[in-house]
């Protein structure tokens, strides 16, 4: 099997879409001998935040010199994204190797009447089987969505489960109330690990409480006070940890500050248990921590940002950031939303900030909303409304109606964003 060939059985597999549930994973794992249990796992769940909490963990970890297995899904540019050892992605040969061995345990398991695995079933086993190969001492593993059925939920030997900020998305999946979708999520807490979550409101504070303390666990809280001497800014910034050590991350957008506190959380969790996590590490690893995406700066005279809003959180996130950094500067959108998203709340809540709003219909993606469908969903906000016909159309005119001191922020589903970046890296180059 090459690359090519191995991209076309992936590609195959979309149509078996998601099926929540163990059951699977658990079969297909059986196959491939669990590699998942000799691994050692920092499990997230959350609604917004993991990749960047990911990150975060990752570079820390590694720059104490550990070897740190990160899964993550989605991803921007290239499919082999979603899982990397210390920062580097696997590669194309190995990919095929381990993919094969997959694919026999899926055949295999056809012939035995049971279920096919689903795409995000034998990403996730690829993924183990990857870790376990290059002997990793621990693995940042990104729940896909939810916790309890989601793939991922098959390990058992969670170090941390480790929770982002809850809030409401993917509803026909997790429950219709913040409660419900945090006691999905809460499904990933395991006997024996320890408990670190984000801020969280009120009712999905309860939840990860209760769940912890059924399992004799005390959760731990990031704290507001954990962070003094904050200092914002699109290029670098920086903040006091619990008033002893100066963290500098390169992340941009405010909600970064609250990423990074949650990953400071768990380090500390670590130190607890025995794990040895120099100070030097710590700050080296912050300041190195890359995540692209998430209102990253691409372009500067006019500033370009792209940033990976696609649900109500994400949104308000967005539009703080934007009303932060760019407070009286002419804005102009480029929006492309999936139509199973909350796209009128994503809508109301960014488009008062925006002198133009151009809407694009993600590329390849049988679940985008149609441009012209998302230009008329925006007209009730907004006056000044387009639909283009291509990301590249869109790129070009948001240029045109900018001028070197306006804002151009694209935004919406992560699936589109590593295309808009190759589209403005090809712009930049002919400049």
């Amino acid at each position: 099997m090459n690359y090519k060939q191995a991209m076309e059985y992936v590609e195959s597999l979309q149509a078996l879409g998601s099926v929540p549930g163990l059951d699977n994973i658990i079969n297909l794992c059986e196959k491939l001998g669990n590699p998942q249990d000799d691994l050692r796992f920092l499990h997230i769940a959350g609604t917004n935040g993991k990749g960047s909490v990911s990150a975060y963990l990752s570079s820390v970890l590694g720059s104490a010199g550990y070897k740190v297995g990160t899964y993550n899904s989605p991803t921007i540019r290239e499919y082999r994204e979603r899982i990397c050892v210390n920062g580097r992605m696997i590669s194309q040969r190995v990919f095929c190797e381990l993919l094969a061995q997959v694919k026999e345990a899926c055949d295999v398991l056809r012939e035995e009447g049971k279920a096919h695995p689903t795409p995000f079933e034998v990403e996730t086993a690829l993924g183990f089987l990857y870790f376990k190969e290059k002997k990793c001492n621990y693995v940042i593993l990104e729940c896909g969505m939810g916790g309890a059925l989601d793939a991922t939920n098959l390990v058992t030997t969670t170090a941390v489960a480790v929770f982002t900020p809850i809030s409401m998305d993917h509803m026909g999946f997790l429950g219709e109330t913040i409660a419900a979708i945090a006691t999905q999520k809460a499904g990933i807490i395991k006997s024996g690990c320890r408990v670190v979550s984000a801020q969280q409101s009120e009712e999905a504070a309860e939840v990860i409480k209760k769940v912890s303390r059924q399992q004799q666990i005390e959760p731990v809280f990031v704290e507001n006070e954990d962070a003094s001497k904050i200092h914002y800014g699109l290029e670098k910034q920086s903040f006091l940890y619990q008033g002893r050590q100066k963290i500098e991350i390169s992340l941009a957008g405010q909600y970064q500050i609250e990423n990074a506190l949650l990953a400071l959380k768990v380090i500390d969790v670590l130190r607890d248990e025995g794990v040895k996590i120099p100070d030097r590490a710590v700050e080296k690893g912050f300041a190195g921590a890359r995540w692209s995406g998430r209102f990253e700066v691409l372009g500067r005279k006019p500033y370009f940002v792209v940033d990976g809003a696609h649900n109500e959180d994400g949104a308000r996130k967005l539009a703080q950031s934007i009303r932060f950094y760019f407070t009286n500067k002419k804005i102009i959108y480029i929006m492309g939303i999936l139509k199973d998203k909350e796209y009128d709340k994503i809508i109301s809540l960014t488009a008062p900030f925006a002198t133009h709003i151009i809407t694009v219909k993600t590329p390849d993606n049988p679940r985008a909303m149609d441009a012209y469908e998302l230009a008329q969903a925006a007209m009730v906000y907004h006056g000044s409304v387009t639909a283009a016909g291509s990301l590249e159309e869109a790129v070009e005119m948001s240029y045109l109606l900018a001028d070197k001191d306006s804002v151009i922020v694209s935004f919406g589903s992560l699936s589109y964003l590593g295309r808009m970046m190759e589209i403005l890296e090809k712009r930049q180059r002919k400049e």
